[in-house]
């Protein structure tokens, strides 16, 4: 798999925003990390030590009324999102061309309110 992102990157721009969308009330599960050096099926790991070529950064963020985003970044630029609001919406959300950690994180503050709503309102 092509080398776009650091998701060493990434995971540090997922920690940045893990404090405002706790006090948003949301929940942030932990990281999980996937080696794209080991043998299929590959094992998603929480610790990242245990990973020497990461292939995929993920989090699980939840909320309210069960609304859950789910996000899996792949170092080739793309993501699998996949969401449900706590109401009638859900699915995945199309995450492609994503250039940088940079672009990740404005992706992310797309997503958490499109799914959440605005955290300084409470919805």
């Amino acid at each position: 798999m092509e080398r776009i992102i650091d998701l060493d990157q990434a995971a540090a721009v997922i920690t940045e925003r893990t404090g405002p969308w706790l006090a948003g009330g949301l929940e942030v599960g932990q990281m999980t990390w996937r080696d794209g050096t080991v043998q299929w099926p590959q094992r998603i790991e929480a610790d990242r030590t245990l990973v020497r070529d990461p292939d995929s950064v993920g989090v699980l963020i939840s909320g309210p009324a069960d609304a859950a985003l789910s996000v899996v970044l792949f170092r080739g630029g793309w993501a699998d999102v996949d969401y449900f609001d706590g109401l009638d919406g859900a699915g995945p959300i199309p995450a492609f061309d994503i250039s940088s950690a940079a672009a990740f994180g404005a992706r992310l503050d797309e997503w958490v309110p499109r799914v959440f709503g605005d955290l300084g309102t409470g919805r």
